[in-house]
């Protein structure tokens, strides 16, 4: 049987995808700072600690660590956490797969579509396009830099640029679906790159399972929508009222800081490649994701 390890496995992608693969009769190992379980292995990339046991017969390593973009306002340190949760966490995977000439079949990681930056544009972004100057395109640069370097000792290496992940679980999804009505951010006019958690977990999956489904796709799917209609649609799918007056930047700059940026811009993001590869989504269209992804009384 094939063993998979994974890191940020007690997150929202990561529970969802344990359960993919053990229904699936993988096995299936997880690197966390607090392991309960017989599964679960200590590892604390600050302190570069890792406890080697989970490298045992291990075939393929699916990183998804890093500390939550959206969960605390950016400061210096802030900003400083999420890039080396990001790199610290990734060369400590590869220094020890070095050190103990683990032979993986395959490194799989996760990046996000802030690689293209916080902007709003009518371009549309393809995984040839270079990185962003900014702190988003700064950060996913150097995520993604720690993880070709498995390329470099001859490991098969996919990197998922993931958008917004819609899930019934929680996420994004619990916090754009208020209470008594739905409105759209600032103007409205940029855009969500989104993808429901099956088709992205399907993914992590086809890069296990296809051999040829390495190098860098856009994890996004093939629909593009802007606040607004994407607020629209929700609001639809709840039965709520939709105000198409979209919340003042102003005021989500004195709430969040410059982290308002996540609120407030997004570009189109293809996903030709990704399904050139051979993928299928299940969820295309935001109505169908939708339908699926909220929580029902």
């Amino acid at each position: 049987m094939v063993t998979i390890l994974i890191t940020g496995g007690t997150g929202l992608v990561g529970q969802y995808l344990q359960k993919k693969l053990v229904n699936k009769n993988y096995i299936v190992r997880v690197l966390t700072r607090n392991p309960t379980r017989k599964n679960e292995f200590y590892w604390n990339s600050t302190n570069n600690e890792i406890d080697e046991n989970a490298f045992i017969n291990i075939e393929y390593i699916i990183h998804l660590a890093g500390a939550g973009i959206a969960d605390k306002r950016w400061t210096t340190k802030r900003k400083q956490e999420i890039t080396d949760s990001r790199t610290k966490t990734t060369e400590l995977l590869f220094n020890t797969i070095k050190k103990l000439k683990t032979p993986l079949k395959g490194f799989i990681a996760a990046s996000a579509v802030g690689y293209y930056g916080a902007i709003t544009s009518e371009r549309i972004f393809k995984e040839s396009d270079e990185s962003a100057s900014d702190f988003l395109g700064s950060v996913c640069q150097q995520w993604e830099n720690s993880s070709l370097k498995f390329k470099t000792i001859n490991i098969p290496t996919t990197i998922l640029r993931v958008g917004i992940v819609l899930s019934k679980n929680g996420g994004a999804l619990s916090k754009m679906n208020t209470p008594i009505a739905i409105t759209p951010i600032a103007t409205g006019k940029h855009y969500i790159p989104w993808i429901h958690i099956e088709d992205l977990t399907n993914m992590y999956l086809k890069a296990i399972e296809d051999i040829t489904f390495t190098g860098i796709y856009n994890a996004v799917a093939p629909e593009t929508k802007t606040s607004f209609s994407f607020a629209k649609i929700l609001a639809k799918k709840t039965n709520k009222i939709f105000i198409p007056i979209g919340v003042p930047t102003f005021f989500l700059k004195i709430i969040f800081g410059e982290m308002a940026i996540l609120l407030t811009t997004g570009s189109r993001v293809l996903s030709n490649k990704t399904e050139k590869s051979g993928f299928t989504f299940s969820y295309k269209i935001l109505d169908k994701a939708l339908e699926d992804s909220i929580q029902k009384p």
